[in-house]
């Protein structure tokens, strides 16, 4: 059996422990050298946990590069630190798994996947392991509503995070809508080309900026994304993963976010309004190692043993980067925009 690839982390904040404990299920594929992050301690907890022996643990990305020789960098740092420490691990010889959003611009993404050209570099876009998801994407790839021409996508939600997401600008459109652009791609199997976004801030928002948004894209072959979201919206809540409404010209798929799949086709009468039927799709079982940070992980590390490519690789996921980055420069302009592309 092949070794155990080193793996040096980067970034130890709350959202690393995900991935550690997704790491966890793939013994045979990650053995940690190192932890990284610009706090000693945040490093050092996180290297605890990790049930290591002795790594490395520091606060200087190109000390722990150059100490621990790892084969894979795991990318957990903020956004803005995203470009330095992945071109840094590519350049050192790494292959690298890093957070979404992978750039804060298209010029930064444009540079990574460039960087990227000999190595393997993915994103941990987590939604697409989930087997309800899947099952969607199934049954329109089926042709099972005929040819796709509407995506409708609600995300309705009011956390109370506190701290730097309250002062951000394009908070919804930055932090959260990247995960239903991503999904949107996903299930239609296109990428967008033009989009009109309207972002605001509703009154009673808890955030300083833009924490509600509605974004019309078209996508290639012609079909229609409508998003509408919002994070300051008390009450009834959708879904972290959105509640979907898909149309073709045959019929139409619901899908609540969790596990309820309604696909609803008509019936051969006729009539002003023809009467349909309606069956429920059940999930894909994914298991505990094919969802979320664990799907992504496991593809990752599938394609690094077999020299394929894994679904999330950068240059796969600029289409999605590039929607949200659209998006955010549609809602300045107050105009439709073209969606850029790689």
């Amino acid at each position: 059996m092949a070794s155990p690839f080193r793996v040096l982390q980067v970034g130890c904040g709350s959202i690393s422990s995900a991935w550690l404990k997704a790491a966890a299920l793939f013994p045979d594929d990650i053995s940690f050298v190192g932890f990284v992050d610009l706090s000693l301690e945040a490093a050092q907890k996180r290297a605890a946990e990790s049930g290591t022996t002795a790594p490395f643990t520091g606060t200087d990305v190109a000390k722990a590069l150059a100490e621990t020789r790892p084969e894979v960098v795991f990318d957990c740092t903020v956004p803005a630190a995203h470009e330095a420490v992945t071109c840094a691990a590519l350049a050192a010889g790494a292959h690298v798994l890093g957070e979404k959003p992978m750039a804060s611009s298209i010029d930064e993404a444009r540079r990574m996947i460039a960087a990227a050209a000999k190595r393997h570099y993915a994103i941990t876009q987590t939604r697409r392991a989930h087997g309800s998801l899947r099952a969607v994407a199934a049954a329109v790839a089926s042709g099972a509503i005929g040819r796709l021409h509407t995506i409708n996508a609600d995300f309705y939600m009011g956390p109370h995070f506190g701290g730097f997401r309250e002062e951000m600008a394009h908070v919804l459109l930055l932090d959260m809508a990247i995960h239903s652009f991503d999904q949107a791609r996903c299930l239609a199997a296109k990428n967008a080309t033009h989009v009109y976004c309207h972002e605001y801030n509703p009154p009673g928002s808890w955030f300083r900026h833009g924490a509600s948004a509605m974004a019309i894209f078209e996508m290639e072959g012609g079909a229609v994304f409508n998003y509408r979201g919002s994070w300051c919206a008390e009450g009834e809540r959708t879904s972290w993963e959105c509640g979907w409404r898909l149309i073709g010209d045959k019929g139409t798929l619901q899908w609540d976010g969790a596990s309820s799949i309604q696909l609803s086709l008509p019936s051969a009468e006729e009539g002003f309004l023809r009467p349909f039927e309606t069956t429920t799709i059940p999930p894909l079982d994914l298991g505990q190692k094919g969802s979320g940070h664990a799907g992504i992980m496991g593809d990752f590390f599938r394609a690094l043993r077999t020299g394929g490519t894994p679904e999330t690789a950068a240059a796969r996921n600029f289409g999605s980067l590039a929607m949200v980055l659209a998006a955010v420069e549609s809602a300045r302009a107050g105009q439709r925009i073209a969606v850029p592309a790689i």
